[in-house]
């Protein structure tokens, strides 16, 4: 085992001992009450079996029989999750041949970041992470269940139904991916079409023809971004079938994968004796795994978030520090873009995650001794899922990558370290995804320009008043300032700057994720604005210096300077109604800070 991955997981250890064992004492007692139905007045289980047919009311009876609860994410609007319109009947009827029942309890909503960015809704989006955990809980509290299987992919969506299924740690869960498109025009001919439009260079319809080619059919957008790191990390934190995150939908292999899931999920229960619940499978190991696999592949900064939100559902307590840590010693071993031309189609035919993960476990990275959904350890995850003769199988992967500009060895690392790194200073703590940064962005030390939305700063940037040198602020855009909405509108116009040979920085406390780009991006920043930090008293031409290899975020300013200024006070009513945002007042104000996972479903302190 490399030693930093080693030491921090031990510091992760050590830390959670606490909260852990309580978490543990609280699932262990949930089991002792045998089949959670079986608690059930006979009011209660009649109820629960009411639109049932007398064969599944009879089994359900019988407590010997596990019963299954389908929790789904389907809409068809989403063009990730369009494909599991058909995904109940077909895991019910799968269930029904291996000799239990399931019931579909509850849909979660899904939102989509790529339609709402730049919009008033996306200020909706982490809010609904936790709407989708409290949602996936109601579903389950009906305790009609003996495990459950989870139907997501997008940005909040597994996270939320991973803390959704944690509170009920105690039943074993499996999450089903569906896949991605297929590859639409490469994502470099996307970015160059948005960066000419955001110059003036390409029309509406130009850029509109593009996206329309980019996201064109029903599967997972294949950037990686956050869905697909979201997929990414569940796989290897054994939480899903081993090489399924990236088969296309719609064919054999695919449905193959998903009659599997259903399958297992009744050989975890505790009826066939074989009990793997998924409170026992994310544990501390677990949780690096999955940090580690994320940074193997530059994976998306907003996971940064949700991977400190999950770690506590399960008494897990990890910070910035740990992942920073740990990316100083994990290889990058991926190119898919944004840190690349290549998307996770292309990922997928390299070799995939069969591949990535036997790198990562050869090369002392990954934790062996965890428990996964298919059994004890990763040795699974190194094998490939294919059909033979008309049946799933899971064969060795190819010995070497199919193509070494997209998925490499740890001997041939595209870095040595996992491109996360953790900024500190008088302005608080962020992070930076370095990944795909060249040495020369690495330090920008700069005047500010400061706005309070990302529009203010898109007409400045046509107007021409950001030609220049310059750390663009754009604060008051944290978790309870307005729900921390993606900024997706400021990566076009701050590459064209860049790209026009301008030292640009972007300093934040709201979000970016795994599509942000090339431009050097403190983000995330905590204490937030709308708390009083500093980043509140910042005004135009402070000069600011980001260091992404000291990891220094600092305001030079004189203390004593500072100490005369007044905090700004924004102007937030807009941010605050319409759109449904009214409506998210009492869970924005409880919403914790970035580095604490941006939520509102813990008890504060």
């Amino acid at each position: 085992m490399n030693p930093v991955i080693d030491r921090v997981t031990q510091r992760i250890i050590e830390r959670s001992k606490a909260t852990r064992q309580a978490y543990l004492d609280k699932i262990a007692a949930a089991r002792s009450k045998g089949p959670m139905r079986g608690a059930l007045s006979c009011g209660n289980l009649a109820h629960g079996v009411a639109a049932c047919g007398k064969e599944v009311k009879d089994d359900l009876k019988s407590l010997t029989k596990a019963n299954i609860g389908i929790v789904s994410s389907y809409n068809d609007m989403l063009s990730a999750h369009q494909p599991y319109e058909t995904y109940p009947n077909q895991l019910k009827a799968a269930i029904r041949a291996e000799g239990s029942v399931a019931q579909f309890v509850s849909g979660v909503p899904a939102m989509c970041d790529g339609v709402t960015q730049g919009q008033p809704g996306m200020e909706l989006s982490l809010l609904s992470r936790d709407v989708i955990a409290m949602t996936t809980a109601v579903g389950l509290s009906h305790n009609m269940f003996d495990g459950s299987l989870m139907l997501g992919i997008c940005d909040k969506i597994v996270p939320g139904l991973l803390l959704g299924s944690l509170s009920f740690g105690h039943l074993p869960t499996i999450f089903v991916p569906a896949g991605p498109m297929p590859s639409g025009i490469p994502n470099k001919q996307k970015a160059a079409v948005r960066q000419a439009y955001a110059k003036g260079e390409a029309s509406k319809d130009q850029l509109l023809d593009a996206e329309m080619s980019s996201y064109h059919s029903a599967g997972t957008c294949t950037f990686y971004g956050t869905a697909n790191s979201n997929q990414l990390v569940v796989e290897m934190m054994g939480l899903q079938l081993p090489g399924s995150s990236f088969v296309p939908p719609n064919g054999g292999l695919r449905d193959a994968l998903t009659d599997f899931a259903a399958k297992q999920v009744c050989r975890i229960t505790d009826q066939a004796g074989n009990y793997t619940p998924i409170g026992e499978i994310v544990d501390e190991k677990s949780l690096v795994n999955g940090i580690v696999g994320l940074l193997a592949t530059g994976g998306s900064t907003n996971l940064t978030m949700h991977l400190v939100a999950v770690a506590r559902a399960a008494g897990v307590i990890i910070d910035w520090s740990d992942m920073a840590e740990l990316s100083t010693a994990v290889p990058l071993l991926t190119r898919i873009y944004p840190n690349g031309e290549a998307d996770v189609n292309h990922f997928q035919q390299a070799g995939g995650m069969a591949l990535l993960v036997r790198e990562l476990l050869q090369g002392g990275y990954l934790h062996n001794d965890v428990k996964t959904i298919v059994g004890q350890g990763l040795e699974r995850y190194t094998l490939v899922p294919t059909m033979v003769d008309g049946q799933l199988d899971w064969l060795d992967a190819p010995e070497k990558s199919g193509d070494s500009t997209v998925l490499t060895t740890v001997e041939n690392a595209f870095q040595s370290h996992g491109g996360l790194q953790l900024l500190a200073g008088n302005l608080g703590r962020g992070v930076i995804k370095t990944s795909s940064l060249k040495d020369e962005q690495l330090v920008v030390q700069a005047p500010a320009v400061i706005f309070e939305s990302q529009h203010d700063l898109d007409k400045a940037f046509h107007a021409g008043e950001l030609n220049k040198d310059c750390v663009v602020v754009v604060r008051f855009q944290g978790p309870r300032a307005i729900g921390m909405p993606e900024l997706h509108k400021l990566t076009p116009p701050l590459s064209v700057l860049q790209s026009q040979g301008y030292k640009v920085a972007l300093v934040t406390d709201g979000r970016m994720s795994g599509a942000s780009g090339n431009v050097p991006a403190a983000i995330h920043l905590t204490p937030e604005a709308i708390d009083g930090s500093l980043l509140a008293k910042v005004v135009e031409g402070d000069m600011i210096r980001l260091d992404a290899n000291t990891g220094e975020l600092t305001l030079l300013v004189d203390k004593q300077a500072l100490a005369h200024r007044q905090n700004a006070v924004p102007d937030l009513d807009s941010s605050r109604v319409g759109m449904g945002r009214e409506l998210f007042g009492a869970m924005r104000s409880q919403l914790s800070g970035a580095e604490q996972g941006a939520c509102s479903l813990f008890a504060k302190g």
